[in-house]
């Protein structure tokens, strides 16, 4: 081989040597390349799953929101779903890329302007928006105010109530397809629905049924095309008062003003007032709301549900505004197959109509005391017979202040026999006041002959003490539940809104002020009211023919009973409802009658006299 030769063939063997190298190289390059590329894409799926797992609201497009999402997640656990990167207004001018490159086509959404559909039946009139597809405004028909104008339940009707969460990703921005009239009077059962598609033809369709009498909104959630494992519906614009509150500070001017969350579960009504947020406890819930004095609204389930309840207080109180404020609430909970629905209730709290539910809604007017076992049962009982009553009298003579004193009659025609066993007691005691205390003075240094000597005067006499307590105090505790019932009734009967009774009382839930022009700081802050004053005066009299007839009081005592009763009777009844005032003064002339009749039959109506003159017991010197 000439030198030549070895020369072109080591140059060869070089070439082929870095060809082969190269070579090589580029290959572990691509391999590397592919594993990485493999090792991203597996992550990108991980990522997709675990979204799909744990549904969230990350990677969601919402309206207004422009990115570029190569494996968009799935709402909720099915392939089939609605994409996240998809979900969001079809009025939305954004663009989502959904392919691997970066010049695929971008679909122009179709604009859908805002709209909204008011439907009037013969309770309420109740406007719906398709921006979410919710509840905007609620007005009831059973609740006019002064100027006979219908009042509005939402506190805040840019938030209304009944958003939609599905798997955490929040529609209340998304707006729906709707196919209907802006105006729509209920003459049969009408619905209307609000559509969202998304790319992939995955439909969500919120829908409301409404009778033309009835108090409940079918209110169906459905999903086609896609499912979720969860909800939760919100409740952000709270609820306005349909009452004018009382001008001013006073001494429970609020007191008859309501604003609650309310709702029933594990049979049981519940009522809770706070002014923070409150999470309540896991339990099957038959219903969940919010009520004010004279309504309620509710989400009613088919049945009991295991929702997560909970409610933030909204303060609306200012300077001159006594308002205690609303709440925002929201509900929790699985989705059972393809849909989720319930009734939104709006109740005005006339007794018999919520009663007739069978969802324990009367007992948001009246609730039983914790502190009185079964009272909840034989309470609210006591309750709703007292305002049959009131009814039944209204439907014959039609005024309720008639039918309040016809009731006050009846009751305190029920309670005069205890009343007249306590008298008696009572005066039977207090004649026997100076025998006890000479023997009081006599055996003061020997307790068990001054005791013989008492019962021994008691037997000889005819009195048993212990006949005398239980015929005097306990009728007395068994009256209570009566007067509590009234003082309820009166106070939280819708029944007597803006009724008149005669002369001056022209509204008997309201306090009875004929002059606006004078009023007296935190007593009558609104004006001039007469009642009241009235209340004081037979107060005080009622108290003094009382305490005149119990020998057995210190004359101290009785006197300061005599005054302090009038004067506290009077700060409260400044600022009570007509109704409950009147109750009270009908009362007090019954006590101060029945007072008088009982002492003259006892022959207590003047100074003890013999033979004509006038005998004074002997001081008894000590």
């Amino acid at each position: 081989m000439n030198k030549n030769t070895l020369i072109g063939s080591v140059l060869i063997a070089a070439i082929m040597i870095w060809w082969f190298s190269m070579t090589s190289a580029n290959n572990e390059a691509a391999e590397k390349a592919k594993l990485a590329k493999q090792a991203a894409a597996k992550e990108a799926a991980a990522q997709v799953a675990d979204s799909a797992e744990s549904p969230s609201a990350s990677g969601l497009v919402l309206p207004g929101a422009t990115a570029e999402i190569k494996a968009a997640p799935v709402l909720g656990n099915s392939e089939s779903g609605i994409q996240n990167s998809e979900l969001k207004a079809a009025g939305d001018t954004s663009s989502v890329v959904t392919s691997d490159s970066s010049s695929a086509a971008v679909e122009a959404p179709k604009v859908i302007a805002p709209r909204t559909v008011t439907v009037e039946t013969d309770k309420f009139i109740m406007t719906l928006s398709n921006k979410g597809g919710k509840v905007q405004s609620v007005i009831v028909k059973a609740l006019p105010d002064s100027a006979n104008h219908f009042p509005e339940l939402i506190q805040d009707t840019a938030l209304g109530a009944l958003d939609l969460n599905l798997g955490g990703a929040d529609l209340s921005e998304v707006m729906f397809n709707v196919d209907a009239p802006e105006w729509i009077n209920v003459e049969n059962d009408t619905t209307v629905q609000f559509v969202f598609t998304d790319a992939n033809g995955n439909q969500l369709v919120r829908s409301y049924g409404f009778t033309k009498a009835g108090v409940a909104v079918r209110q169906v959630n459905k999903f086609k095309g896609f499912r979720v494992d969860k909800y939760e519906l919100s409740w952000k614009g709270g609820m306005r008062e349909t009452e004018e509150f009382p001008k001013g500070k006073s001494f429970g001017g609020t007191s008859y003003f309501f604003s609650e969350v309310i709702f029933k579960n594990n049979e049981i009504t519940e009522r809770e007032t706070f002014n923070d947020a409150m999470t309540f406890d896991n339990a099957n819930y038959y219903w969940v709301g919010m009520r004010r004095k004279y309504v309620a609204m509710s989400v009613q389930f088919d049945s009991p549900v295991p929702a997560q309840v909970k409610a933030k207080h909204i303060n609306l109180a200012t300077e001159g505004n006594p308002d205690p404020g609303t709440y925002s609430l929201s509900i929790a909970d699985a989705v059972r197959g393809d849909s989720v629905a319930y009734n939104f209730m709006v109740l005005p709290l006339e007794w018999a109509e919520v009663e007739s539910l069978g969802q324990g809604y009367e007992k948001i007017i009246v609730t039983g005391s914790k502190w009185f076992p079964g009272s909840s049962v034989w309470f609210v009982w006591i309750c709703a017979m007292l305002l049959k009553l009131l009814k039944f009298f209204y439907s014959i003579i039609p005024n309720y202040g008639v039918a309040i004193i016809l009731v006050t009659f009846i009751v305190r025609g029920i309670t005069t026999p205890f009343t007249i066993k306590q008298l008696k007691s009572t005066s039977a005691m207090s004649k026997l006041k100076p025998q006890l205390d000479e023997i009081n003075v006599k055996y003061r240094s020997d307790p068990q002959k001054k005791q013989a000597a008492i019962m021994e005067l008691y037997a000889k006499n005819g009195v048993n003490p212990l006949a005398s307590c239980t015929g005097g105090c306990l009728p007395m505790i068994i009256q209570m539940p009566i007067f509590m019932g009234l003082f309820f009734v009166l106070g939280r009967a819708v029944e007597l809104r803006g009724m008149p009774a005669f002369l001056w009382i022209t509204d008997l839930s309201r306090s009875d002020v004929i002059f606006h022009g004078f009023s007296i700081p935190f007593l009558m802050p609104d004006g001039l009211a007469l009642l009241p004053w009235i209340m004081v005066v037979t107060t005080y009299f009622q108290t003094k023919v009382t305490m005149s007839g119990n020998g057995a009081m210190d004359p101290a005592q009785a006197k300061m009973m005599t005054w302090m009763m009038p004067a506290m009777m009077f700060l409260f009844s400044a600022v009570m409802p007509s109704g409950l005032v009147l109750y009270w003064i009908v009362s007090n002339f019954w006590s101060i009658i029945q007072y008088k009749i009982i002492r003259r039959d006892n022959g207590n109506n003047g100074p003890k006299t013999v033979n004509g003159k006038k005998v004074v017991d002997a001081e008894i010197v000590k």
